[in-house]
């Protein structure tokens, strides 16, 4: 890894040392510069779960990923500035109650003085990592999250207006590696329910909101307020991908 050529990509200047404020700085300005996409999957492009592809499409390319990519990556990056990193398997709510099978998800456990969850993959979720021994409320510019632990089973928490708490994922601490990955990611690019076959993606946040393609509608949320407008042809989408995310396919 060239990790000068990352930080650029990130629009990162900040201080480098292991600490927690680096960590939050890194962890909002990958937010801020790598969108969350899946543009590949719709290109009949393979996604294997390998660092250096992940390093040469995010940061040479300048595209994004999803989360398999982007915090497999991001955990790279940590580790060659010295923070100790481990990778998590999590498993995605379904909206029923239920969540999805194991290796669903990628995210990241930090080990500094305190324990951090990391996780630049998930689209729109928390900004600043969140300390994972924190039983209360952990309130951010833009949400409140919690995290809630029984026995070995950990479940990320969002507020959601008049929905109240809603879960996002469930993990446990079990240390693993990328290649753990590989199947599920497979399963991701080929199965007809997967939401990433039948739905396009580029979204990246911005300091107010966040912009999101989604097929054809291009979604703009800022300070509350969305706009929302469909585009009328290819050549739209892909300008609107140029525009908006910096991404040329």
């Amino acid at each position: 890894m060239k990790t000068d050529a990352y930080l650029q990509r990130l629009n990162y200047t900040g201080p480098l040392d292991p600490t927690a404020e680096t960590l939050r700085a890194l962890h909002q300005a990958h937010l801020l510069a790598v969108p969350f996409e899946n543009l590949d999957i719709h290109l009949g492009r393979p996604i294997v779960p390998d660092e250096a592809a992940f390093y040469y499409k995010i940061v040479e390319q300048r595209r994004g990923g999803f989360c398999y990519e982007l915090n497999g990556l991001f955990a790279w990056l940590l580790r060659q500035l010295g923070f100790e990193v481990t990778l998590l398997s999590a498993r995605v709510a379904n909206g029923n109650g239920s969540f999805g099978p194991e290796f669903d998800h990628l995210t990241l456990l930090v080990q500094l003085e305190e324990r951090w969850l990391a996780d630049v993959g998930f689209g729109d979720c928390f900004r600043a990592p969140l300390r994972l021994d924190e039983p209360g409320e952990q309130v951010q510019s833009l949400g409140a999250y919690r995290l809630t632990t029984e026995g070995t089973e950990w479940v990320l928490w969002e507020l959601s207006g008049e929905l109240g708490w809603q879960p996002q994922y469930q993990f446990t601490l079990q240390p693993r590696q990328l290649t753990d990955f590989a199947e599920m990611c497979r399963i991701q690019q080929t199965a007809p329910e997967s939401h990433f076959t039948r739905q396009r993606i580029c979204s990246i946040a911005t300091p107010a909101g966040r912009v999101s393609l989604s097929d054809n509608r291009l979604i703009i949320t800022s300070n509350g307020r969305r706009e929302e407008r469909s585009l009328a042809d290819e050549a739209e989408v892909q300008a609107a991908l140029a525009d908006w995310f910096g991404v040329t396919t």
